[in-house]
């Protein structure tokens, strides 16, 4: 396998997991509202609560996934469903209107709350076992190589995007409100439609619809 037939799901991986990091939501607001009670350490420990939690997440999705990898019709359903969370985060994207956070000075214990949000979030549930684990499939049909980079390039921009946002808000307050945070998230809106795009297609075609 060479490296630039894996470079596609690297792509991937990046694009999801910069849309994941940037899309308002539990996570992203704790980590902005811990940087802006305490300082950007408490923020950056929230952003990296997704490597902590999601371990068994992707290994159950990765494990469910392999068990059905035979039934087409079943991977059809599952990329029709994965198609659809990417198109509600599509709309999510376009429809930002900045984010406006409660300050009031609280305990710090950042790392245990991004824990918690992120464990109580609906969002890498339905990511992983709609989306992820389809592509870390198929990446891993190709090679395992292909999957490693998809895997790494996700958690890599979903992790660094939630990091510099923490470092930006110290900076500067008013950027998650500001036009170019709007332009970004728009700019991922319109990238989560193409992938919705796809998945719907593939999965007409395991349905064999087309």
């Amino acid at each position: 396998m060479y490296m630039h037939e894996s470079i596609p799901f690297l792509i991937t991986g990046i694009s999801f997991g910069l849309a994941a990091g940037l899309a308002p939501g539990p996570l992203l607001a704790l980590v902005i509202s811990e940087t802006l009670r305490h300082d950007k350490r408490q923020g950056i420990r929230v952003a990296i609560a997704p490597v902590l939690t999601d371990i068994p997440i992707v290994l159950l999705s990765v494990y469910i996934l392999s068990r059905l990898s035979n039934f087409n019709s079943m991977l059809g359903v599952i990329s029709l469903l994965g198609a659809s969370f990417i198109a509600f985060l599509s709309f999510e994207a376009f429809t930002a209107k900045g984010i406006e956070l409660e300050t009031a000075p609280v305990k710090a214990e950042s790392l245990k709350k991004g824990v918690i949000a992120n464990l109580l979030s609906p969002h890498p549930y339905l990511f992983w076992i709609s989306v992820g684990a389809p592509v870390m499939h198929k990446a891993y049909q190709a090679s395992p190589q292909a999957s490693l980079l998809f895997i790494l390039g996700f958690y890599i921009f979903l992790v660094g995007s939630k990091v510099v946002l923490a470092l930006m808000v110290d900076r500067s307050k008013s950027f998650l409100n500001s036009r170019y945070y709007l332009y970004i998230t728009r700019g991922l809106g319109a990238v989560l439609l193409i992938f919705a795009t796809l998945f719907i297609r593939e999965g007409l075609q395991l349905l064999g619809l087309v």
